[in-house]
């Protein structure tokens, strides 16, 4: 499988002041793995609520935002593999009301980590993963420090243990990565959601001056910690924008792997713009603020209530500069946690980066759904049918919409998928792609305008590189994959045909070549013709097709023809056709 839109780059938001939780499959999922019990969740003493089903979807990318194959996620008591466009799907896992955890693994990087709020519908999940970075060997026995180069440090007393407990002995490699607050990746590499436990048990929400991971392994590669009645010294630079807010004393979290939060342990002193603490183990650090939170459920909507998935929101603190960036699910929902009686600034924007909303809201003392209706826009309805090689429905896979710079995806019910986006006055056309989960089989990338957001059906099937599909009024999808022509022997000439399993022919021609929509009464058009469809040719009809593609020799041709017409008994009939075809000539 190719991979998709390798160079799409996340779209992430700077997080400083207001660390606000959001949140918007595989065959190969195994029930081996113990439900938690109801209420708490691991360690934790947090009351997570009951036990819902939910889905999720994701993808995983590296550093440079490059989709990551076989990782392998879990989700509760399911389990996945992302294939090669890093995505996954995992539905009807069992997670609590206020609390999802889903990890990610892959040799040579860091185990990715995501809590979230789970919500209705599709839940989406971008995890980006680093890779593991080897800072130093150190010897045990000995005092040691290493140190990154922004002036991250751990000091050692030299006392190491294996994970049996026993006393270790010879050298020790270190590997170090410090989250900086002003990554703007931060969201997709932190662990959990800043949601947090502290030292009474009490749920707390996160204002974070930075994270550190350290990762202790022996000389053959077996995990190590520090010594029992050992501690190391850390000491980490904290964001200079935080230099006038950071207070002089601040609490420790270490990220707790069983239950998904942060767990308060310890303290650190601000000393000449670091923090300096000391920790009696190792895994992921955080020096953070704590504040007593509640859930915030935004849903948006245009004016037609339909949803608007995708969606660039950002959540502004009242006394912040900036905020927490992320994406509404398919159904136009995200959920997280935000501090407990604070104001915020509620902003939205267009893929192009237009501003189209903004609105001073809260302060929230309980949890909150918070309706957002945005007038000034329309939802462009993206949807189609995503079939297999034997041309029936895919029941396990999804669709990715490319538009602008970002990427949407939604997954596959019974081979429907569907999508509500805004379509911003730059952007006239999307790409799509359909994967099957159960035969790992895809579409090809293909264009289309927006004005054709109907996209018909796409076949997902390797095998299959060209392709013509029909639909009349609801009968059955009518596939023509065999003795495919496309020829266009001028610029104002093309003619295409081919064959479905019963030898029936099917011809598309006509004088348009240019890209966009060209109705069949127009100056330059494109009809169509097969026997069984019995036009009459004598009465006007509405059928206009749509060129979004209109390649070289070699190169693809997409047309999409819908509209109504009369057949010769007088009936009128709905007809919907995709063509997706190599130029021969």
């Amino acid at each position: 499988m190719k991979t998709l839109n390798a160079n799409f780059k996340l779209i992430l938001g700077v997080m400083v002041m207001l660390m606000m939780v959001l949140t918007s499959c595989n065959p190969n999922e195994s029930v081996d793995m113990p439900e938690v019990p109801e209420g708490t969740s691991g360690n934790s003493q947090i009351d997570f609520g009951s036990n819902i089903q939910r889905d999720f979807m994701g993808r995983i990318v590296d550093q440079s935002s490059i989709p990551l194959d076989n990782v392998n996620i879990t989700i509760g008591n399911k389990t996945a593999i992302t294939d090669n466009n890093g995505m996954f799907v995992i539905n009807d896992v069992s997670v609590k009301e206020r609390l999802g955890f889903i990890t990610a693994q892959k040799p040579g990087y860091l185990k990715g980590m995501r809590s979230v709020v789970p919500t209705s519908g599709t839940n989406m999940i971008n995890i980006m993963l680093v890779a593991e970075t080897l800072v130093s060997t150190v010897a045990s026995g000995s005092s040691s420090e290493v140190t990154l180069s922004n002036g991250a440090k751990v000091s050692f007393d030299g006392a190491f243990k294996d994970e049996n407990g026993n006393a270790y002995s010879g050298n020790v490699d270190v590997y170090m990565y410090h989250l900086e607050t002003s990554n703007p990746a931060i969201e997709a590499i932190m662990p959990g959601n800043l949601q947090a436990e502290n030292a009474n048990g009490e749920e707390r929400v996160l204002v974070s001056y930075g994270m550190l991971n350290v990762e202790l392994k022996g000389a053959s590669g077996e995990k190590l910690n520090i010594a029992d009645g050992s501690v190391a010294q850390i000491e980490l630079p904290i964001n200079p924008a935080q230099n006038g807010v950071a207070p002089a004393t601040i609490p420790l979290w270490h990220f707790d792997e069983v239950s998904g939060v942060w767990m308060e342990d310890g303290e650190a002193t601000l000393v000449g713009g670091k923090y300096q603490g000391e920790v009696s183990h190792f895994s992921w650090w955080n020096w953070d603020a704590p504040f007593p939170a509640v859930i915030l459920c935004i849903n948006a909507v245009d004016a037609n209530n339909n949803p608007l998935a995708n969606l660039d929101i950002k959540l502004i603190e009242s006394n912040a500069v900036n905020g927490r960036t992320a994406f509404t699910n398919g159904d136009g929902n995200i959920c997280g946690f935000v501090p407990i009686n604070e104001a915020f600034t509620l902003k939205a924007f267009d893929p192009c980066g237009v501003e189209v909303f903004s609105s001073n809201i809260g302060s929230f003392a309980a949890d909150t759904n918070y309706s957002l209706v945005l007038p000034s826009v329309t939802a462009t309805v993206i949807s189609g049918t995503l079939v297999n090689c034997a041309n029936t429905n895919v029941t396990n896979g999804y669709a990715s919409i490319i538009y602008g710079n970002q990427l949407a995806s939604v997954p596959v019910t019974n081979g429907d998928f569907t999508l509500s986006v805004i379509q911003c006055a730059a952007l006239t056309s999307f790409s799509l792609e359909g994967v099957d989960y159960d035969t790992f089989q895809e579409t090809d990338t293909i264009s289309y305008n927006f004005g054709s957001a109907d996209v018909g059906n796409i076949i997902a099937c390797n095998a299959v590189s060209e392709y013509i599909t029909l639909q009349v009024d609801n009968d059955p999808v009518d596939y023509f994959l065999s003795n495919i022509t496309a020829d266009s022997w001028s610029s104002t000439s093309v003619s295409i045909g081919g064959q479905n399993d019963i030898g029936e022919s099917i011809l598309i021609s006509g004088s348009a070549t240019t890209l966009g929509t060209h109705p069949d009464n127009g100056p330059s058009y494109i009809g169509i013709e097969l026997n069984s469809l019995n036009i009459d040719h004598g009465v006007p009809n509405t059928l206009a097709s749509t060129i979004t593609n209109f390649g070289t020799v070699g190169q693809y041709i997409d047309i999409t023809i819908t509209g109504s017409y009369t057949d010769n008994n007088g009936l009128v009939k709905s007809l919907s056709a995709a063509i997706h075809v190599l130029r021969d000539n």
